[in-house]
């Protein structure tokens, strides 16, 4: 059976009450990424959930726009957007189903997608490839398989999982900057907190 995904995230969205599942901080690894960003460019955040990294982007000068599922993840990233007193182009759809502009974003990124099933995400990230403008960059971090050992987010199907040769495999023609599988302490609200195996991708479109 399919699942709903914008009911499954409206529900954990909305048990959050007003504090912020992830937290309102950016995710670290975005973050980091700062020196690679310029003001004025184009970016996208994929399944931006309760808006921390679209508004991090928007603060960093960067036009963004932000597609969520959920009515109630967006509302609240709008709200963040309003406190930070940044613009964001918030857009309410299923990744799988929007008309994403086809090489339109200088950076897109695609933090902790995971809870699509192989054949999904095999469109999701074919999506993700062709809306990159020649010489965009893709930022993605995932959670690795040891992640299931660990327990401290992210799904718990194995499929749903990332490694540095599965990502090398399906960006293969693309400039791998960075790519690594390490592991970390994670504290992105009570939706991510703990040590935590991960896998980082930095990639530029040829």
């Amino acid at each position: 059976m399919k699942v709903d995904q914008a009911t499954v995230w409206s529900g954990r969205y909305a048990g959050a009450g007003d504090e912020y599942l992830f937290g309102t901080a950016p995710n670290k690894f975005l973050e980091s990424q700062a020196h690679r960003l310029r003001a004025g460019w184009t970016a996208l955040s994929v399944a931006d959930g309760e808006g921390r990294n679209s508004v991090y982007l928007a603060e960093e000068g960067l036009a963004v726009t932000a597609v969520e599922i959920s009515p109630i993840g967006l509302h609240k990233a709008q709200r963040l957007a309003v406190v930070r007193h940044v613009e964001v182009d918030f857009v309410l759809a299923d990744v799988l189903t929007w008309a994403w502009p086809v090489a339109t974003f200088d950076v897109v990124a695609a933090i902790f997608v995971q809870f699509l099933g192989p054949d999904e995400r095999s469109l999701l990230f074919d999506r993700m490839r062709e809306t990159v403008k020649p010489g965009g960059l893709l930022l993605l971090q995932g959670y690795t398989p040891r992640q299931l050992d660990f327990r401290t987010g992210g799904p718990s199907a194995v499929e749903n999982l990332y490694t540095a040769d599965f990502l090398r495999e399906k960006f293969q023609g693309w400039e791998i900057i960075e790519l690594r599988e390490h592991e970390d302490m994670l504290e992105e609200g009570a939706g991510h907190r703990g040590h935590s195996a991960l896998v980082d991708l930095v990639a530029r479109k040829n």
